[in-house]
């Protein structure tokens, strides 16, 4: 049984590096912005893989990414199966991740506490 987690995280860094070269390099789609694939879960049948994906950039949605990617995920599920070497080749659903925007908030909330503390400690 450990064996097949293992393959499954393997199967999804794999799909997470190949994913990230065809989203910048093959889509062209202009509601794309500067998407960022950070981090693939495959189930352990191999039968569906949650992509997480994050936006950089003004102007881009990350609504309209994600109707991009999903509208793009047969071309991307067909190019996944000629680079790589997989008897089926993961259904792709695409999730935005929201990780980066809690972190960054979170970092603002500390930078604030500590901020408060020294005005508290000086006075």
């Amino acid at each position: 049984m450990a064996r097949e987690f293992s393959r499954s995280r393997r199967v999804g860094e794999q799909i997470q590096r190949e994913l990230a070269e065809l989203v910048q390099r093959e889509l062209k789609d202009p509601r794309l912005g500067m998407v960022t694939i950070s981090a693939v879960e495959v189930t352990r049948d191999m039968g569906l893989a949650k992509v997480y994906f994050t936006v950089f950039g003004e102007g881009h949605d990350e609504k309209q990414t994600l109707e991009a990617l999903n509208h793009a995920s047969g071309f991307l599920r067909r190019e996944l199966g000629h680079r790589m070497m997989l008897r089926t080749v993961p259904e792709l659903r695409f999730h935005y991740d929201h990780s980066i925007e809690k972190g960054s908030q979170l970092s603002a909330l500390i930078n604030q506490a500590v901020a408060s503390d020294k005005e508290h400690s000086e006075n």
